[in-house]
Formats: C-alpha cells, structure tokens, sequence
C-alpha cells in the first residue's frame, strides 16, 4: 500500500494540531497505519531545536537554518521509512511554513531557501495541503487562550509580520492549487472543519 504525506499549514491558532489528530483517529478507524507528527518537534532533536527557535532571537538566516537542520532529521529518520512502510503521515507544517515565516514574514530569498532545502529533501513532497486560515488577529487571540502561557516568540512579532504570513501562505496556495486545499476555519466549529478536511479526502480517493 502507498504511503500518504498530508500536511497541515497556516497562521498561529488556525487548529492544525486539532485536525491533524482528527484525521488520524478517522484513518486509524480505518485500519491504517498512522504517523502523527510535527515540524518542529518530531525527533529528539527537533524537540531542542524547537526550545531554542521559540525562546531566543536570532537572525533570519539562522531560524531558518535551525529549521532545516530538524527538517532533515524528520525527514530522513521518521517522514520516509513512514511512506515507505505504507503509513499515513500527517505532519503539522513542513517546508511551506518556512517559505511563509522566513521567506514572506521575514524577507529572505524563497529560491535561496528551496535549493538549501533541495539537498535532502529531494523529491520529498507532500501529496495533499490543508491550509487553515483566519484573520491573524483573531488567530493570535486564539493561540494565547489555548497556550494559557507566555507568548512566544512567533506569537510575541507584530501584527503585520503574521499578515505577511498569512498572505504568503495565500500566494503559495494559489501557486500550486493542485495540492492545495484552503479551509477557512474563522467561524465553522472544529467538527465541520474535520468533515470539509475528509470530503477532500474522499474526492482524490485517499479515504
């Protein structure tokens, strides 16, 4: 059986964790295997990387190196042995949120990011997209609820920097709509969401 890589995008508290283990338990109802996972934070080494990135200032060049660095990892070590054994594997973001963070929120190079990126990521891709979005705002409000702790750092930028995000992430979709699916998840309840996410999923026969 051919293994299944979905991930999940979009701004600070769009609910990507949510649905993400959503569709896992629907899948695993199923009878598949899955692998459920996050960028940064799927390895052991990701898990340091991800303290680091969230606490300290640095410059753009390095996040998104540090990125990288735990992009390569999770790759190699748990996103392809997972495709090859025939798992689903659902990743909250992946490289799509480095081309929004630091390439629109930031300023840096998008072609200087993918050919960094190209190296070991190769032809390693995901099959399907969700893009959850909402007004950054309301999204932020969201996180900082839900966190019940300090903002970090991402959560702490101003409000511009998550609108260059999230109209980053726009641009993306529209460049590969084939891939992409964008959700608007500023009102519907997680529920519906859920049921909009498995329709898609249903429609290219990955149900």
């Amino acid at each position: 059986m051919e293994g299944l890589f979905i991930t999940f995008e979009g701004p600070e508290g769009a609910g990507k964790s949510t649905q993400a283990r959503l569709l896992a338990e629907w899948y695993q109802a199923k009878g598949r295997e899955v692998v459920l996972t996050r960028e940064p934070g799927g390895t052991e080494l990701g898990l340091a990387l991800r303290r680091i990135v969230l606490s300290r200032p640095m410059r753009p060049e390095t996040e998104f190196l540090l990125y990288s660095a735990d992009r390569a990892e999770h790759a190699a070590t748990v996103i392809r042995p997972a495709l090859q054994r025939g798992a689903v594997v659902l990743c909250d973001r992946w490289m799509d949120s480095s081309l929004a963070y630091q390439g629109y929120g930031r300023g840096l190079s998008l072609e200087w990011m993918q050919a960094v990126s190209q190296g070991f990521l190769g032809g390693l891709r995901p099959h399907l997209t969700f893009l959850l979005t909402l007004p950054p705002r309301l999204g932020l409000w969201r996180a900082r609820q839900r966190r019940g702790q300090e903002p970090d750092r991402f959560e702490e930028e101003e409000l511009a920097f998550h609108e260059r995000v999230l109209e980053g992430f726009h641009k993306l979709a529209e460049a590969e709509p084939q891939r992409f699916v964008v959700v608007d998840v500023q009102h519907p309840p997680a529920e519906a969401v859920q049921q909009r996410l498995r329709e898609a999923l249903r429609e290219r026969g990955w149900a």
